[in-house]
């Protein structure tokens, strides 16, 4: 198996630098609608924005109030935001006085109950998606889910694999490149990517969590365990924490915890993801699927439907009409990623900037170029420490953290991951310019100066300030409201929005008219079983 080096040497012709920046990227991400209180929104998903079932680029998530803005696949970064930051500047301008909240933790909320369900109409497509999160408010309560979060979309261009497949330059120790199809070859390299990208997740909520600190209503009438200290009237933080969001107090199942679903091969991960829809909860039990008429949740299994498995990464495939993510996976394999570590941040209007985005692509290539070791059950304990580590305490200065059994500080790990990334910003850079290797620079900067991330910075506005987590957030909502407004938008942009919006409210209408089953009978063809021959017979494309 070659290094990371050797694979990098490889490609560092000219055929092989265009192949490696011919990545795609897309970008989800979510934002709670808040009212001229500062409350959450309890109002309907604006009509102005369309239907949240059917719309491409504006959506909801959990909750009425949770907006959720998806990008078209792009390959140019610039393009990529400039169309995140459009779709932001559409929906300000048509949320009658409402604002977005920029950040991951939610605004003040009273009344939990209060909090309300997305809706997506009266077909049996919506009204599972609204009974799946009515189970997940039964499930983990609805706090938790109006967490807002930024998922980054990633994929290599089909030169880059046809390049790794040709020259047999394989990050799996046990893939025979010699005996595999280029599919294959593919799904087994993404797994690669992801069990490299899970053992070094917590490099992404040391440099880019942004929730070291919260309302203290979030956690009102819940038992926690963390030493919170406290600034302004009512903020809570903790004084190195990185990620709240990526805490337990944040997305977390512990029926989750009994799965060990593996990341060592699609067909290994595809077996346990189904087996985890198929094995009942006993606590899940206690809740009832329908009681007196009216559902409660999807069923009584540890997840209800595969959406539910909390992963800080998932393996994708762009389903087909009426298809399973993981059924899609198993017709054509991996096709991309879906980085799910991401808090917002909440010092760019849209909650990513482009240094971040150039970061993720050069860790996520490291990730894909360099060796992947198969995980087993001491390389999983690792993995989950170490995350929990850095989340409650990363910026604690000598933080020491374990690599393959070994001590080692966060500080040397990162001078060694940035060594290699280094390697990889200039090869991107070529003549034309230093765009990566100056991003890299600017999150290089954070492992010196842990107050340069944006935990840091946020901790140094609040207590520096004294202010209220509320009132910074607020500071910041009204600065990125005024700044979305006069963003420069275009007549024909305008009406390319509105026509959008037009379209999806007929496409919702024409699925309700040819929605005629009963929901009942719907569920049942949904759930039912395939046989694992017919789940798991390989990549067929």
């Amino acid at each position: 198996m070659k290094s990371f080096n050797e694979i990098v040497d490889k490609l560092s012709d000219s055929k092989g630098r265009e192949a490696l920046l011919g990545m795609s990227r897309g970008i989800e991400r979510e934002a709670l609608r808040i009212d001229a209180n500062g409350q959450l929104a309890q109002d309907l998903h604006p009509q102005a924005l369309g239907s949240a079932l059917t719309h491409s680029r504006i959506t909801t998530d959990y909750s009425e109030s949770l907006l959720e803005f998806i990008t078209p696949v792009n390959s140019d970064i610039d393009t990529l935001l400039e169309g995140l930051t459009q779709t932001h500047a559409y929906t300000v301008r048509h949320l009658n006085g409402q604002t977005l909240w920029p950040v991951s933790m939610p605004c003040y909320v009273g009344d939990v109950k209060k909090i309300p369900i997305a809706q997506y109409g009266n077909s049996n497509t919506g009204k599972m998606k609204t009974l799946y999160r009515q189970g997940l408010t039964h499930r983990y309560g609805a706090l938790m889910q109006i967490i807002a979060g930024v998922h980054f979309n990633f994929s290599v261009s089909r030169d880059l694999w046809q390049m790794l497949f040709d020259s047999k330059l394989s990050n799996n120790p046990t893939m025979r490149t010699d005996q595999i199809g280029r599919c294959e070859f593919i799904s087994e390299s993404y797994f690669g990517l992801i069990r490299n990208y899970r053992r070094m997740v917590w490099v992404l909520p040391y440099l880019f969590g942004s929730s070291p600190a919260l309302c203290s209503s979030f956690v009102k009438n819940r038992q926690v365990d963390f030493e919170f200290e406290k600034t302004g009237k009512g903020t809570l933080y903790l004084p190195y924490a990185t990620s709240l969001r990526m805490s337990d107090l944040g997305y977390t199942n512990k029926e989750q915890e009994t799965l060990n679903i593996s990341y060592n091969s699609l067909p290994e991960y595809l077996e346990g993801v189904q087996a985890a829809i198929r094995k009942p909860s006993k606590q899940f039990e206690k809740i009832g699927v329908k009681v007196e008429g009216e559902y409660r949740q999807l069923n009584n299994n540890i997840l209800q439907i595969e959406n539910e498995f909390y992963s800080p990464i998932r393996a994708k495939r762009v389903t087909l009409a009426g298809e399973k993510p993981s059924q899609a996976l198993q017709r054509a394999g991996v096709e991309y990623i879906e980085v799910r570590a991401l808090d917002v941040n909440p010092f760019s209007p849209v909650g990513i900037d482009a240094t971040q985005v150039r970061f993720l692509d050069l860790f996520l290539l490291h990730c894909l170029l360099s060796p992947s070791a198969l995980t087993d059950e001491q390389g999983e304990h690792e993995i989950a420490q170490n995350l929990k580590k850095v989340v409650l305490e990363g910026r604690k200065p000598g933080l020491m953290l374990s690599q393959n059994g070994q001590a080692i500080s966060l500080k040397a790990w990162m001078e060694s991951l940035f060594t290699d990334l280094s390697r990889l910003a200039k090869l991107l850079d070529g003549e034309q310019g230093e765009q990566y290797q100056n991003a890299l620079a600017t999150w290089q900067a954070a492992i010196d100066d842990p107050s340069l991330t944006l935990s840091g910075r946020v901790l140094n506005d609040l207590i520096g300030k004294g202010i209220d987590h509320g009132d910074w957030v607020k500071q910041l909502t009204n600065r990125y409201h005024e700044y979305l407004t006069k963003y420069p938008f275009s007549e024909s942009k305008e009406k390319e929005y509105q026509q959008e919006a037009k379209d999806s409210l007929v496409k919702q209408q024409q699925i309700e008219a040819e929605s005629t089953q009963d929901f009942d009978l719907f569920l049942q063809e949904y759930f039912k079983e395939v046989a694992p021959a017919e789940l798991f017979s390989g990549c067929k494309a």
